[in-house]
């Protein structure tokens, strides 16, 4: 099934936009009612959904992963009041639109793979979110808003009730200024016990959310926020084995709480951080990440940048600076960024011998 569904979709891939329109064409006709979930403008939403089926595609042959995803995913869901007959209508037209796109290649193995593929994604998104208890999303007030950078804010905000989340997780966010337009944000503190959660966010190209967050909004804004999700943890029972943190631009966030979080241990394992940006001043974090290596004998930063230089800094990509310092072979390795960074940071790490099973990364984080 998984080489089928690889293969398969390998062939679409250079149409997945015009696969992506189609998709959600034939899901408005069979389910109306799925079009008052989504924003006015698609656009964006259609590269999620690549994105979506590209992590799928990835992951199809490492079960326990895929499945903690779709649990999450389907916990998060419970927000937009998704029900039963919305997981069928989804399934309907991507298989439709699956089948369109493929022409004679939609072959009868190929169907019962997608088919049955589609069928155990749906049924642990269902699962999950049937067996959640808690609320379907927390409405929090913006406490604090001011820049970092030119184009970097910090969001605090303060949540009715704990939202229930660990260090390194990521959340979606609805702000007033862009209603039904959910982004992922990772705070950039450990949970505490007063319910306020801190936001780095970074204005994207084209970002309709992340530039009416930087630039719009104001203290008493109330934002919405969905359950925590993400894999990018570490927690005090695991194995001390190092730690190498790879982040580029608010990449940073997660590990940011994630050391905040480490920073309260008794033992630490040893953590590298290499925090990356195309210019010195992209590395807005960097002063307040030097001043925690003064106190804590455990952490390494290294920035690095591909325009100008840092003193103690180096000089290119994030993949090339990390892999000309080591094997790594003996880290878990944690890698946060845009999704290009992503992958282009994870081919460079496999290509000199790093093992899969030791990365961990997060998918959907960027606007």
């Amino acid at each position: 099934m998984a080489r089928l569904i690889r293969e398969s979709f390998a062939e679409i891939e250079p149409k997945a936009d015009e696969l992506a329109q189609y998709f959600y064409g034939a899901l408005f006709v069979v389910a109306p009612d799925c079009r008052d979930l989504f924003p006015v403008s698609m656009a964006n939403q259609r590269s999620r959904l690549l994105r979506a089926i590209v992590y799928v595609v990835q992951m199809v042959d490492r079960p326990d992963e895929l499945t903690t995803f779709l649990a999450q995913l389907g916990r998060d869901h419970r927000k937009f009041a998704v029900v039963s007959r919305h997981y069928d209508a989804v399934g309907i037209a991507l298989l439709s639109a699956l089948k369109r796109f493929l022409k004679q290649k939609w072959t009868p193995e190929v169907e019962s793979a997608w088919t049955t593929a589609y069928g155990l994604i749906a049924k642990t998104m269902r699962e999950a979110a049937q067996a959640e208890t808690g609320p379907a999303s927390w409405t929090a007030r913006v406490l604090d808003h001011r820049k970092l950078s030119r184009d970097v804010a910090m969001v605090r905000v303060q949540t009715e009730g704990l939202l229930p989340f660990r260090a390194g997780s990521y959340v979606s966010v609805e702000v007033p200024q862009r209603p039904r337009m959910w982004r992922y944000l990772s705070p950039a503190t450990a949970p505490r016990g007063d319910g306020q959660m801190t936001f780095h966010v970074r204005t994207v190209p084209g970002g309709w959310v992340s530039g009416a967050i930087v630039n719009h909004t104001k203290p008493g804004d109330t934002w919405r926020l969905g359950p925590a999700m993400g894999t990018l943890n570490v927690r005090p029972t695991a194995t001390r084995k190092r730690l190498l943190m790879i982040a580029g631009g608010t990449g940073v966030t997660p590990f940011v709480s994630i050391l905040d979080d480490l920073a309260h241990w008794k033992r630490n394992p040893p953590v590298h951080l290499f925090f990356g940006g195309r210019r010195p001043e992209d590395l807005y974090a960097l002063d307040d990440l030097r001043r925690l290596t003064a106190v804590s004998k455990w952490l390494t930063v290294t920035p690095v940048t591909e325009e100008g230089a840092i003193p103690g800094g180096d000089r290119g990509t994030l993949a090339h600076a990390v892999t000309q310092r080591s094997s790594w072979k003996d880290h878990d390795i944690l890698v946060a960024g845009s999704p290009p960074m992503i992958r282009a940071t994870i081919a460079k790490l496999l290509s000199v011998g790093v093992e899969l099973e030791q990365i961990r990364f997060d998918p959907f984080t960027l606007d």
